[in-house]
């Protein structure tokens, strides 16, 4: 009886270092992925949301100035 509980030990640590094992595989495999994912998108030379937020954000003001301006050479045409 002595043996075979040693037996069912033995394999249950077998077992929990395998896992151990297997998930320090499955973290560094995702890091290698995000590393290449990062590198790919970094030569493509594509922006971040916050980049893309500021520039939208920059040509909305310049639009807005240039009705505004428009509007106001309208104006000045139309005293002439």
């Amino acid at each position: 009886m002595q043996t075979r509980n040693k037996m069912f030990d033995d394999i249950s640590q077998l077992m929990t270092n395998a896992m151990g094992v297997a998930q320090g595989a499955r973290e560094e495999a995702e890091t290698a992925m995000k590393s290449l994912v990062d590198r790919w998108l970094a030569d493509r030379d594509f922006v971040t949301r916050e980049e893309f937020d500021a520039v939208r954000s920059m040509a909305q003001k310049a639009r807005e100035e240039n009705e505004a301006l428009r509007a106001r050479l309208d104006a000045l045409e139309a005293k002439e």
